[in-house]
């Protein structure tokens, strides 16, 4: 009997801000590694998801949504970080949003030009398409804007629509040796994990300004037997925005540490002692150096 063969690759995720990328990502794992708001550009570094099973082992690379507003330099770094991931891509789920094209989506197609990888289009959020039969109009539009290897509806938060999609894409990863250990999900550690929770508490309670203004770094990250002790600085870029975030008494931090906290204690399998301290420091967004030691992903 022949020997069955290991496949692994990776399988870059890319798409304008806000098409559920993340989403997928969380579903494929069934487990969270990249936070998820109704915000765009929630997402800002590259993020490995590992789905190890019997014969291929798949490393999902969560990106940045690739958008036309990059006016500082995060953005513009969010933007490359995106882009590079097609590089190493042995595989490429473009995701768009059923029904919907937009001027980003179709820079993100021209991004693919190059891509010698398999292209698989992901229509997302079939979910929301009425009359249902408008969705056979738009898998023919998207079949016709590249010759992509499959042209596939799904509904990123269905766990049905995410295991026939996990089915299909070993089929098109190389002959390889695992790159990770089973059992791993992620390379991202507890204590970047942390911090991207803290950030999404964020995005999800402040105004609609506000949470791309600020940026979560871990200062202190200890763990013992009693359990978890961490001390954040949300780092912000006007003293306006620390009023907000801080709230009337200290209220809004309460609030978005008390959040926090309930979703780390499950995730880390400990009580979480969590400070939170808000510090200005004036156009980090727009800094290389700076934003490179706030932990963005080196250009």
């Amino acid at each position: 009997m022949a020997e069955s063969l290991f496949c692994c690759g990776f399988v870059a995720v890319v798409g304008r801000p806000n098409v559920g990328k993340s989403t997928l990502v969380n579903t494929v794992l069934g487990t969270k590694i990249s936070i998820v708001t109704a915000k765009p550009q929630t997402t800002r570094h590259r993020i490995l998801g590992v789905d190890t099973h019997g014969d291929y082992q798949a490393i999902y690379v969560d990106t940045p949504g690739i958008h036309r507003q990059a006016g500082k330099v995060m953005n513009r770094m969010m933007n490359r970080t995106a882009a590079n991931a097609l590089v190493d891509a042995d595989v490429v789920f473009f995701m768009t949003e059923a029904g919907k094209w937009t001027d980003e989506d179709q820079d993100v197609l021209e991004r693919l030009a190059d891509v010698n990888a398999p292209v698989i289009a992901l229509l997302n959020k079939v979910d929301k398409v009425h009359p249902k039969e408008a969705l056979f109009d738009a898998l023919s539009t998207m079949s016709g804007r590249k010759d992509f290897v499959e042209v596939i509806p799904v509904s990123a938060r269905k766990r049905d629509d995410v295991e026939k999609l996990k089915q299909l894409v070993s089929a098109y990863l190389p002959e390889s040796d695992p790159l990770f250990p089973e059992g791993m999900i992620t390379d991202r550690s507890e204590k970047f994990l942390a911090a991207e929770v803290i950030r999404e508490k964020l995005t999800v309670t402040l105004r609609q300004e506000v949470p791309y203004g600020l940026t979560v770094q871990i200062e202190r990250f200890e763990r013992d037997e009693h359990g978890i002790a961490i001390h954040a600085v949300i780092w912000v870029e006007r003293d306006s925005q620390k009023g907000i975030v801080v709230g009337k008494g200290g209220a809004q931090l309460k609030k978005v540490g008390r959040a926090a906290r309930l979703e780390l204690k499950p995730q880390f399998g400990q009580p979480v002692h969590l400070e939170l301290w808000v510090k200005v420091k004036d156009n980090w967004a727009d800094s290389e150096k700076d934003l490179l030691r706030l932990g963005f992903d080196k250009p």
